[in-house]
């Protein structure tokens, strides 16, 4: 009699418990990074989603179901770029749309011009622990955002003087040869030059908003804050905060590829333009990749700082509300 009990209030409970499944609401098909972003937005639930943000996850979902030919030929009939890996593509769409469904009034702010950077220094075929780099080449790359245009650059080298001999190895991997080293101005000249240059364009005027863009911390961590300690000068305040390209391009995009130069500009559908390694033309395609961004809809703002000669993040204002939700 007993079995019989415990036998039937089992049934009873596994059927009370199929029957609460059929009353629950399923889960929405589509919640991928795009759905969180906008969960966010409105402070969690699905219910009290705005109906044009529900709108924007369930068309994020869709895309998601897409496959790359799919996708490719959506951004086909909307004239818009259509080179780059299915992660960019997927992501090229759904900022189109983002856009379109969000008023134009959301469209991200961002600075009148970037100021695009790629040191190149003395190396040696393997450095060892204590070598000392020095700034052998310094370009700038004057970009508007708005039009994507280099509208003007600064161009440099530098003779060095703790190793003023380049190594065989390092005139092959830069193209800068001893001659055009020896006829330039030393580093604290070449950065007099930069700094009213930089005025002459407008910057700390007031007039015009100025970001520094780069493919990673090193050039401002390593080589120029190490170059200022060498030649006994303050480093340059213009130089303090940056825009890591490299981070926000990983962030963006989510590929699967890696975030060297010429892998994000294959992430991009797009081919090095010019010698790598030369200065002049790394920063020409860290300006290719930036504009991409841009025009994809991705927020380039100021990410990276020097403080003490360490870099730290910078969190915009936007980014700690969201975090603070």
């Amino acid at each position: 009699m007993l079995n019989e009990i415990v036998l039937v209030g089992g049934l009873i409970f596994v059927f009370t418990l199929l029957y609460l499944s059929f009353l629950l609401p399923s889960k929405m098909i589509g919640n991928d990074e795009d759905d969180k972003e906008n969960s966010t937005k409105t402070g969690g639930r699905g219910g009290d989603r705005d109906p044009v943000l529900r709108e924007l996850s369930l068309t994020n979902g869709q895309i998601n179901r897409m496959n790359k030919e799919e996708v490719r030929q959506k951004l086909e009939e909307l004239h818009l770029e259509t080179r780059g890996v299915k992660e960019v593509l997927k992501k090229r769409l759904k900022s189109y749309y983002k856009k379109e469904k969000l008023s134009p009034n959301s469209t991200p702010e961002r600075y009148d011009f970037l100021l695009v950077i790629d040191f190149e220094a003395t190396c040696m075929e393997e450095n060892p622990p204590d070598f000392q780099h020095e700034i052998i080449e310094f370009p700038i790359l004057l970009v508007n955002t708005e039009t994507l245009i280099v509208e003007d650059q600064f161009h440099s080298y530098c003779k060095p003087t703790i190793n003023p001999k380049l190594t065989p190895f390092c005139t092959k991997l830069t193209g800068i040869t001893q001659k055009m080293v020896d006829k330039a101005p030393e580093f604290p000249q070449v950065l007099e030059d930069v700094l009213d240059w930089m005025s002459s364009k407008g910057y700390g005027m007031g007039h015009s908003r100025f970001a520094v863009a780069t493919d990673g911390p090193w050039d401002m961590c390593r080589f120029l804050y190490q170059q200022c300690l060498y030649c006994g000068i303050p480093y340059p305040r213009p130089f303090r905060k940056w825009i890591n390209v490299k981070k926000h391009f990983a962030n963006f995009y989510q590929t699967k590829g890696g975030t060297k130069l010429e892998e994000m500009l294959a992430s991009l559908g797009l081919k090095f333009e010019g010698k790598p390694h030369s200065g002049r033309d790394d920063a020409v395609n860290i300006a290719r990749i930036a504009g991409r961004l841009i025009q994809d809809g991705c927020e380039l703002r100021v990410n990276e700082c020097l403080n003490n000669g360490r870099v730290e993040p910078v969190v915009s204002q936007r980014a700690k509300l969201a975090s603070s939700n």
